[in-house]
């Protein structure tokens, strides 16, 4: 029998007492199981050895793992910003972006203002004037110059009695200008009169002609063509027309009857001189002018009123012209050389027949102009002729 060698290692079972080789796990001979022996500790290191050989160790310091970081982390924020897309409206839970509309702003209407060019009054410099033996008192001197009696007491530093003497010097404010007021819609005197006409409207009817019509109707032919606006005689069937009435011939077998008055005209509009205007020495000739209210008619004129309102006695002067314009006599210059002050309006007028002496007699035709003044100081111009 040969004897195992003594360096083969074996373990003896504890049950039955086999030998059996160091690494069996089970009594080949009862069966029993052994329990598995802690590795030896040349067999651990071997297997750290092992382990260590297949994973190499890094080993890095301290700032070069904080640069590491750093680069990882500015690596990271830059693909980011790249990938982020900067508008903010673009973020939508839509996979398909909706473009935003912006709103058109509106227009804000601006406002229209009223003309600012009215036309002002240019005043005057007060005038001198001496107190005469007729002037019974500042009330009296203040009617004649058509202003108030505040305003010269105002003017000379006076009481408020105002106390006054025969040969005293006053300074007397011209009276304020009045603006001429705006022009109105006063239709003009032809349309005036059309619109005043009695008409009658008739349809021509069949074998009807201008002529049949006129006679008819007692009308001339030329006032329905005129009135109608048509161009030539013709009429033509279902034509609609008006007669006017106003035009109708007299019947020679019915007694005259007074003409219709045509419609009252819009008061004058003063143009020159201006209001407070002052004439002088120089001055030999003061012209008044005014705009025309329509075309005058026969029998129709404008009546033209001035007065000096500072004379003793006052004076007037009340003339017919049929122009827009009017002359004041030389005569009527004052003849001394305190400044009078003249008082002017216009009237349109109608002559409505003959007094006794074969003289016009004249009524109101319209409205009455504003009334203006102007200053004449000097002696009267010899030779002048008057209009």
């Amino acid at each position: 029998m040969t004897q195992e060698s003594s360096h083969s290692k074996t373990k003896v079972c504890p049950t039955c007492g086999t030998r059996l080789s160091e690494n069996a796990i089970r009594c080949l001979v009862c069966g029993t199981e052994f329990a598995p022996q802690p590795e030896s500790k040349a067999v651990k290191k071997a297997e750290r050895s092992v382990q260590a050989a297949s994973l190499p160790k890094v080993t890095l310091s301290l700032p070069a793992a904080i640069g590491s970081l750093l680069t990882v982390i500015a690596v990271a924020a830059g693909l980011t910003f790249a990938l982020v897309p900067k508008d903010p409206q673009s973020f939508s839970t839509d996979e398909t972006a909706t473009p935003t509309e912006t709103p058109t702003p509106s227009l804000t209407p601006t406002a229209t203002l009223p003309p600012t060019d009215i036309p002002t009054a240019t005043l005057q410099p007060p005038f001198k004037y001496t107190v005469s033996a007729t002037d019974g008192s500042c009330s009296q001197i203040a009617f004649n110059f058509n202003v108030s009696v505040q305003s010269i007491i105002v003017l000379n530093n006076l009481p408020s009695s105002c106390p006054i003497s025969v040969g005293q010097e006053l300074l007397i404010p011209y009276p304020t200008p009045t603006v001429p007021p705006p022009a109105t819609n006063t239709p003009l005197p032809a349309e005036a009169t059309r619109i005043s006409c009695e008409t009658v409207e008739i349809t021509v009817q069949a074998n009807d002609t201008l002529s049949s019509i006129a006679a008819n109707y007692a009308v001339p032919a030329e006032a329905i063509m005129e009135f109608n606006g048509l161009t030539t005689d013709n009429v033509f069937l279902g034509t609609t027309l008006k007669i006017p009435l106003c035009a109708r011939a007299p019947d020679p077998n019915q007694p005259t009857r007074t003409p219709t008055l045509p419609p009252p005209y819009p008061a004058p509009n003063l143009l020159l001189p201006a209001d407070g205007a002052a004439f002088t020495l120089a001055n030999d000739v003061v012209t008044l002018q005014w705009a025309s209210v329509g075309v005058l008619r026969d029998g129709e004129a404008y009546q033209v009123v001035i007065e000096d309102v500072t004379a003793s006695q006052t004076r007037r002067i009340t003339d017919y012209v049929t122009d827009t314009k009017y002359i004041v006599p030389t005569t009527f210059r004052p003849k001394d050389n305190v400044a009078h002050v003249m008082r002017w309006w216009v009237v349109p007028v109608l002559q409505s027949g003959v007094d006794e002496q074969g003289q016009p007699i004249w009524i109101s035709s319209g409205a009455t102009s504003e009334k203006r003044v102007f200053t004449w100081v000097g002696v009267a111009v010899q030779g002048t002729p008057n209009p």
